[in-house]
Parts: C-alpha cells; sequence; structure tokens
C-alpha cells in the first residue's frame, strides 16, 4: 500500500471514529462538505475515503443523492481476520502513544528498530506511523527513519498548557465577533449526549479523546477568531498522549461530559458571559485533578 493509500485508510477510519462518537445511525447521509468541515480536511482526500468505506461495506452511495451509512456500522460485516487486524492495531497505536509519553521510546527511531521492539512486519508499522503523521505527533526524517514531535511529557507542561486554555477559551465565548453556529452547537450536543447516554463507558480511549477535542475546537471556531481556533488546535495536538492515559478514568469522563453539556445549555440560552465562566471553572477544575505527577508514571492504577 502506497503512501496515498494509507493516508486515505487512515481518514476512513477517522470518519468511522467521528460516526461511533456521533452516534450516527445507518442511512444517515455522509455529505464530503460536512465531513471536511468536521475533520478539516479537503474534500479530495474525504471522497477517496469515502471510496474505501463503500468497498469495506460501511458506506453506501446512491446515485444523484450521494452517501449513507449502512448497517454495518451497528453490526461490522467485514471478516474476522480484518476485524482482529483491525483491533491489534488499535492496540498497538496505543502502546507505542503509552511508550512515547513515558520516554521508552527514543524521540528519533528507525523502522528496523520499532519492527523489533513490537515484533511486527514493516507494511502493518507504516500504516500505523502514517495514521500517527496524519495526527501530527511524528515526521518522517528526509534521510532515514522517524521523528517523534515534541508533546507535552511533564506535569509543568501539562499545567501551563491548560493555563494557556485558561487565558483563551472562555475570553473566545464572549469575544466581538462570536457567532453561535447552530450547525457546530448541534453537532457537539450530538456527540455530548451519546457519550452521555453510554459512550463514556463503551467508546474507546481515541474516541473519548477526539470528542473531547471536538468539543473545545468547536467552541474556538464559534469565537470567529482563526489564531484562537489555531491555538486551541495545535493545545489538542499537544496534549493527544496525555489524554489517553486521562480517558482510562471513565467516571472523569463522565463528569467532563456534564459540565459539557452544562456549557452548551447556557450557551443556547444566549448566556454567553455565564457559560465563559462555566467553562473557565470547568477547566480550572481539569487542570487540578488531570494535571498531577502520577499520570506521567509508568503505572497508572
Amino acid at each position: 500500500m502506497n503512501m496515498a493509500n494509507q493516508l486515505h485508510r487512515a481518514l476512513a477510519a477517522k470518519i468511522l471514529r467521528y460516526v461511533r462518537t456521533s452516534g450516527l445511525q445507518a442511512g444517515h447521509h455522509l455529505t464530503e462538505a460536512s465531513l471536511s468541515d468536521v475533520l478539516g480536511t479537503s474534500r479530495g482526500p474525504i471522497r477517496a475515503a469515502l471510496a474505501l468505506l463503500i468497498e469495506d461495506g460501511y458506506v453506501q452511495q446512491m446515485p444523484n443523492r450521494g452517501f449513507f451509512l449502512g448497517n454495518v456500522i451497528a453490526e461490522p460485516t467485514l471478516p474476522a481476520a480484518e476485524q482482529d487486524a483491525s483491533s491489534d492495531d488499535e492496540a498497538l497505536y496505543l502502546s507505542i502513544a503509552d511508550d512515547r509519553l513515558m520516554g521508552n521510546i527514543a524521540r528519533t527511531v528507525s523502522e528496523p528498530d520499532l519492527m523489533r521492539r513490537y515484533d511486527i512486519s514493516r507494511p502493518r508499522l507504516r500504516r500505523i506511523l502514517t495514521r500517527i503523521a496524519t495526527e501530527g505527533w511524528i515526521e518522517r526524517r528526509e534521510g532515514r527513519g522517524w521523528s517523534f514531535v515534541q508533546l507535552i511529557d511533564s506535569v509543568e507542561a501539562y499545567r501551563e498548557s491548560y493555563e494557556l486554555r485558561q487565558m483563551l477559551e472562555p475570553a473566545g465565548l464572549i469575544n466581538d465577533s462570536f457567532k453561535l453556529d447552530e450547525t457546530i452547537l448541534s453537532r457537539l450536543r450530538q456527540q455530548q449526549v451519546m457519550v452521555r447516554d453510554g459512550g463514556w463507558k463503551s467508546l474507546s480511549q481515541i474516541e473519548l479523546f477526539e470528542t473531547n477535542a471536538t468539543f473545545h475546537e468547536g467552541l474556538a471556531q464559534m469565537s470567529g477568531n482563526r489564531f484562537l481556533l489555531g491555538t486551541i488546535e495545535r493545545q489538542n495536538q499537544l496534549r493527544r498522549l496525555v489524554e489517553y492515559r486521562q480517558t482510562l478514568n471513565r467516571e472523569q469522563v463522565r463528569g467532563q461530559n456534564n459540565e459539557h453539556l452544562d456549557i452548551l445549555d447556557t450557551l443556547e440560552k444566549g448566556l454567553r458571559f455565564e457559560a465563559s465562566q462555566i467553562l473557565a471553572h470547568h477547566l480550572g477544575n481539569a487542570k487540578n485533578r488531570k494535571a498531577r505527577s502520577a499520570i506521567f508514571e509508568s503505572a497508572i492504577e
């Protein structure tokens, strides 16, 4: 599989995670425009990823009507071997994420080193590294090998990230250019309701992180300030690995979800200042609860 196909496959997996975290049902109309907006990707790659999902049986294309989810979202029909491979890839991906967070993998690595460490084939390794590259936490070196991007890897950096977000995110809700976008608001609510109604227990670590990141990016997008949005997107990229560990605490996820819904309820009432205060309190609580040294230790109870 060449690099372009690997990127499209990674994007297809991201579309499926969006479908799951949003609780979308069979028959839901998927448009290139909406997926492009949600995933921050141009329509060309979205179209290629949808073609792969059609091949896999996850999506159907209706002449002159577009793309629709099939029943296989709820009941996958992929061969068992392919489902097992996908599950194994997810486990390996999380192992690499955790090893990197703990400093068990050097910042610069070669493919042979990783193949030996995880006892995997080169094609499988490249498939996973391509996914990691699309998420922005590894880059291919000009010569040989790969380099991990510097991410949040200490309690001090984690705390500083939260402090920056405390300064910016609440201010975005009371910014003069803030505009309540019903489409964004509906999408955020759909995801948060799905988490409330059982997703906090059933979604994967990655899906829970992406749902959280989407929520905060959605609020930043409505601020009307592109630089605020870019900063929050970057912070989400930096905190990805440590947040994977945080999602293991499902009761904590449940509490955060309740606060997210409270913020959305308050915004819908037109109470932006009050929503800003709730968001500031939400981020402050999260910093105090989550930015602790134990999260960077090798074993999490």
